[in-house]
């Protein structure tokens, strides 16, 4: 009987320190779940099947994004060496009490969970090596956009994913492009995975804007081949982006256009380095007829222009460069708030000086008026042309005391070689005086009144009238009087 009670005493311990532990942080099959930090290599591999190699980290001359990898953040999910480089992504694990408990330090920053993950990758150690397999959850299809675009400062290539869900760019910490032939890509981040974008290079652009040396060897061969999908590792599981998109070959050939005069006229331009079964197509805007090495249009606006090289096979990507058509004109002015057509000059020649804006100097200081700068002279439909007063740059309030403070503005405009200047506020002086007719009650066009009443004043053809007689007369004649009788004063004290 006291071995029963024995027994039953070591059972309840048992039971009581088994209940102890999480079920979804140790498993019966004694399986822990935690977040660890996976290089690339060692993330991509299981996906990439027979296309795995070296995937290597990221480093970047902009450090202070590298580091913001937190919940919400730039690169959120990612791990990185504490300063400039981005070492790889940190995921749900699976993996054996024993084969943690055999990594000891070197455990990869393993992290507890409390609950089971959505999705996960086992993790095996063997023969002191531990491995990762493809990720464990939900594998859905998405008909996603695929937007590819050849013309980026970001690299050779460029994918936009359109029809996604809102911050779903939030939600994956992976993505692997698939091609016709089999082979797989893997992408990381800042480089190649950025805010919902996906961008690459194949060995032509090699830099990018922020100073970043751009890793180019492993994409070279997706140059000429067709994506068939874009595979993408989330928070909860795998989402395949199915397409048909041909990534066109670019090459390192030159097109050099030369800035011309707007209006009806020509301009020349030069193509270098194009392949010899590149078949040349050309294009700009209607009204311009491109020929080889020159360029001829009519009744071309001012502003910006660009030259695009079509290769009418398809094999190869478009080679496109800008340039820009000048005038001496300001067509327009400033009234009331906003920016107008100046005399002499249409509403659709002041809309072109509008569109064209690109920077607002604001007493002193510069603003960039792109895609990216700062908004000044609004170009929506029912507040064209006006002036926000309420505009916000990173530094704060454009204009710091609003419509009532004193500026001086000069708006410059690509293709205007003469900036619109604008002091504020506007003087009375330099205000347009108000298109009434002046007061004439003597004249007969002025309403109320019928041939002359004996008052003088202008007519309505602007003509000086002659003196009237009667009351005015007498007044005339008293004015010549007083004035001699000065003359004659003054002789007298001299």
């Amino acid at each position: 009987m006291k071995a029963f009670r024995s027994l039953l005493s070591a059972s309840a311990a048992c039971a009581a320190l088994l209940t102890a532990v999480p079920v979804s942080a140790a498993a019966a099959d004694d399986t822990v779940y935690g977040i660890m930090n996976i290089p690339y290599t060692d993330f991509y591999a299981a996906e990439l099947g027979d296309s795995a190699g070296t995937v290597d980290a990221v480093t970047s001359a902009t450090m202070t994004k590298v580091l913001k990898n937190g919940e919400g953040e730039l690169f959120e999910g990612t791990f990185n060496n504490g300063s400039d480089t981005i070492l790889g992504v940190s995921y749900p694990v699976a993996i054996s009490q024993a084969d943690l408990d055999a990594l000891g330090s070197d455990s990869y920053g393993f992290t507890a969970l409390e609950e089971t993950p959505a999705a996960y990758k086992n993790a095996v150690l063997s023969d002191g090596r531990l491995s990762f397999s493809a990720v464990q959850g939900t594998h859905s299809t998405a008909d996603y956009g695929v937007k590819l675009s050849t013309a980026t400062p970001w690299g050779d290539y460029l994918i936009d994913l359109t029809g996604t869900p809102e911050d779903f760019d939030r939600l994956y910490r992976g993505a692997i492009l698939r091609t016709a032939d089999g082979k797989a890509y893997a992408l990381r981040h800042e480089q190649n995975i950025w805010r919902g974008e996906l961008a690459w290079s194949s060995g032509i652009v090699t830099t990018e804007p922020h100073g970043n040396t751009l890793d180019s060897a492993p994409y070279v061969s997706l140059m000429g081949s067709t994506l068939t999908e874009i595979t993408l590792i989330t928070k909860t599981g795998v989402v395949s982006i199915p397409t048909d998109t041909y990534i066109p070959v670019k090459f390192a050939g030159e097109l050099k256009p030369e800035d011309g005069s707007s209006g009806t006229d020509k301009t020349t331009f030069t193509a270098s380095g194009f392949p010899s079964d590149f078949s040349k197509a050309y294009a700009v805007a209607d009204g311009f007829t491109v020929t080889e090495g020159e360029i001829a249009y009519t009744d071309a606006k001012p502003g910006s222009y660009t030259l695009t090289v079509s290769d009418a096979s398809g094999k190869y990507a478009d080679v496109t460069a800008g340039f820009v058509l000048y005038t001496d004109d300001l067509p327009v002015a400033y009234a009331d708030g906003r920016l107008v057509a100046a005399e002499g000059f249409s509403d659709d020649d002041a809309a072109a000086f509008i569109r064209a804006i690109a920077n607002v100097n604001v007493s002193g200081k510069d603003y960039a008026t792109g895609r990216k700068g700062t908004k000044i002279v609004l170009t929506e439909d029912d507040s064209f042309g006006a002036i926000d007063f309420d505009a916000e740059a990173r530094d704060g309030k454009v204009f710091a005391d609003g419509a009532a403070g004193t500026y001086t503005l000069t708006v410059t405009a690509t293709g205007y070689r003469n900036p619109l200047v604008i002091g504020l506020p506007v003087k009375a002086a330099e205000e347009e005086p108000a298109d009434t007719p002046a007061e004439n009650p003597g004249s007969s066009d002025t309403p109320g009144n019928s041939g002359n009443s004996g008052n003088s004043g202008y007519s309505g053809s602007g003509n000086v009238p002659a003196p009237a007689a009667g009351d005015a007369g007498i007044g005339t004649a008293i004015a010549v009087l007083m004035f001699a009788g000065t003359v004659l004063l003054l002789r007298k004290k001299h």
